[in-house]
């Protein structure tokens, strides 16, 4: 008996011991199937990971490849200063060196003093400036060559071109390129495209309304922006060298006024409004002045200046930009936004000017045909090139007229541009009687008084003669 309770008992130890190891067994698995569960887990979540990283991986090429090209570095064209432009050839050493921005085809290899020479008068001299670099013409095969009719690409001659500050595009002409910067300026997309220049900055950004500088001629006080003498850059162009045009227009005005008053004037081309608030400031009451202009900036600049000169604008309240005038204003100016053809068709003045950046020519005829009797127009012509027989094709579309360079050129300016307003108040069936005409080194003035009536006219043509040079014996 006690054999078989022995033999029991190690049975049931023997069964203990194989539960035991079951239910560890067991345990085992139901781990091993938990830690795979969490290593699948771990794997997915990775694998989600993966594809998130690869589907941001595009992403992050494209914004890396727009950082880089927001973070191109400036073309070699474009210099802020002409020392820049020569250190990109070590001019100390010998020898011949080619130039850095023309191909070899251009321009060959030659010695320093020429180099130097060809660097400041062909690719600085022609140059566009633009918030303090220039961009020098180049002569580089950057640009894509347009292919032919066989559809082979034509490589036989590389145009000259710029490089835009702003946008990187390459532009042939120059005065294409001043008109592309000014479209860039309109949309306030003035933040050069390219950073890690030693003279710019990214963050450099041209602030909208910029500090204005104020000028004083004739008691008169006029607000100009900072790059008022370059015409091309800016809206509102003053001339300093222009201050005797405007004294001898002003004396005509003043000579006119004696007879009768008031007198309705025209500045045609106000640009800052210089020359119509004199016109206010020293004649009063004896003349209704008009300053026009077609551009919304020069517009703003004028009603500035005329709130500057206490002035009041013709439309406007008693207010000036909310703020009261401390004295009473010394005169009323009408400020126009309009094309000046169209605004000389529609109204009649006693007396105009016409100032624009050129020739006159193109209205001339919108001048002649509301001028009142015994009027005066005055016409400034800036067109030195043209006049003063440099560019004879222009001279021969504009004025019609062949000219000789002579010791006498500036005296046949002057006579060209009466003719040509003899021809234009002929047209409207009035006369003309010169008054004054001055050439000098910037501009050509020719001040007429208007005589209406066909006889008048037809006394013009009899005047009008060619004139020929002697030879020199």
């Amino acid at each position: 008996m006690a054999e078989l309770q022995k033999e029991e008992s190690v049975q049931l130890h023997e069964e203990d011991a194989d539960d035991n190891s079951g239910s560890t067994a067991g345990e085992a698995k139901v781990d091993h199937e938990e830690s795979n569960i969490q290593q699948c887990d771990e794997g997915k979540e990775k694998t989600e990971q993966a594809e998130d990283a690869t589907n941001e991986d595009p992403k992050d090429e494209t914004g890396a490849s727009t950082s880089s090209t927001a973070a191109a570095e400036k073309h070699i064209s474009i210099q802020a200063q002409l020392t820049d432009l020569e250190n990109l050839t070590d001019l100390n050493e010998t020898g011949k060196k080619l130039c850095p921005l023309c191909s070899e085809e251009k321009f060959k290899a030659c010695y320093n003093h020429k180099l130097q020479r060809h660097l400041q008068n062909l690719h600085w001299k022609v140059s566009v400036e633009f918030e303090g670099h220039r961009m020098c013409i180049c002569h580089l095969p950057c640009r894509q060559l347009k292919p032919s009719l066989n559809g082979d690409q034509c490589s036989s001659r590389l145009g000259a071109h710029y490089h835009c500050i702003v946008c990187s595009a390459t532009v042939s002409r120059r005065t294409d390129m001043i008109s592309h910067l000014k479209r860039h300026v309109n949309k306030g997309e003035t933040e050069a495209s390219y950073t890690g220049g030693p003279d710019f900055s990214t963050e450099t950004k041209v602030s909208a309304k910029q500090s204005c500088e104020i000028l004083k001629e004739s008691d008169t006080n006029v607000q100009v922006l900072p790059n008022y003498s370059t015409p091309q850059k800016s809206d509102s162009y003053f001339s300093r060298k222009m201050k005797t045009n405007r004294q001898l227009v002003f004396c005509a005005l003043a000579v006119l006024s004696e007879d009768r008053t008031p007198l309705e004037c025209l500045d045609a081309f106000g640009a800052t409004g210089i020359m119509g608030l004199q016109w206010a400031q020293h004649l009063s009451s004896a003349v209704k002045v008009t300053i026009n202009d077609i551009n919304e900036t020069s517009v703003k600049m004028i009603r500035e200046n005329c709130h500057l000169n206490h002035m009041r604008v013709q439309g406007e309240n008693n207010d000036s930009e909310g703020e009261e005038l401390d004295e009473e204003p010394l005169s009323t100016i009408e400020v126009t936004k309009m094309d000046a053809n169209v605004l000389m068709h529609l109204r009649a003045f006693d007396f105009i000017h016409l100032d624009p950046y050129g020739t006159a020519v193109n209205y001339l005829d919108a001048a002649f045909r509301n001028v009142r009797n015994l009027g005066i127009v005055s016409v400034t012509s800036t067109d030195t090139s043209s006049l003063y027989s440099k560019t004879l094709n222009v001279t021969l579309r504009h004025y019609s007229c062949h000219i000789v360079r002579t010791e006498y050129y500036k005296e046949l300016a002057a006579r060209m541009v009466i003719a040509t307003v003899a021809r234009a108040a002929a047209r409207c069936n009035k006369g003309i009687k010169v008054l004054l005409a001055v050439a000098l080194e910037h501009f050509v003035l020719v001040v007429v008084q208007v005589l209406r009536g066909p006889t008048q006219a037809d006394e013009l043509p009899k005047k009008n003669s060619a004139a020929y040079p002697l030879p020199v014996v």
